[in-house]
């Protein structure tokens, strides 16, 4: 699920999540919360925030990793479950040795942070192969399907040949 920049600076969002997992009665586990990476601003506030909700048993991961003012020395802080690698850098990480190295690194800092992590705009076979390479087990974009939607690579690689 989405947040909002407006909805992650509530004071009481712990409490609104809380009451719509009671309501609903969905299990935490199944629940993932998405903020973007520039919500992370006000770091500390972010990281009690995160902390609060990580108690209610959801997921959190950050959406558009990569552009906006995370430092990774604040990010090792954030009890966060996934990043999801923005799209610019995957889409020209196969033409731009720049953002090859660029995505190389996010991931393999991820893997070692123990973070799951989701490469954005996937829309060809090399993207794939790539990603693959990196040990990246989630995508999502157009190669797919559309946005928003993700896939499992790990069901994917076994097919490589098909492609």
């Amino acid at each position: 699920m989405n947040i909002t920049a407006k909805q992650f600076f509530q004071l009481n969002l712990t409490e609104i999540v809380r009451k719509n997992l009671s309501e609903t009665g969905l299990d935490p586990k199944y629940l993932e919360l998405e903020i973007t990476e520039s919500m992370t601003v006000d770091v500390e506030r972010a990281i009690t925030t995160f902390n609060d909700l990580k108690k209610t048993g959801v997921k959190i991961s950050i959406d558009d990793f990569g552009t906006g003012y995370s430092s990774l020395l604040y990010l090792k802080k954030f009890p966060i479950d996934r990043l999801k690698v923005d799209q610019s850098f995957i889409r020209d990480s196969i033409t731009d040795s720049h953002d090859e190295s660029i995505v190389k690194t996010i991931f393999e800092m991820a893997h070692n942070l123990h973070l799951q992590v989701i490469g954005g705009g996937v829309e060809t076979k090399e993207h794939v192969s790539f990603l693959v390479e990196q040990m990246c087990m989630e995508a999502k974009r157009y190669y797919f399907s559309k946005p928003n939607r993700f896939l499992n690579l790990n069901l994917i690689s076994s097919y490589e040949n098909r492609w």
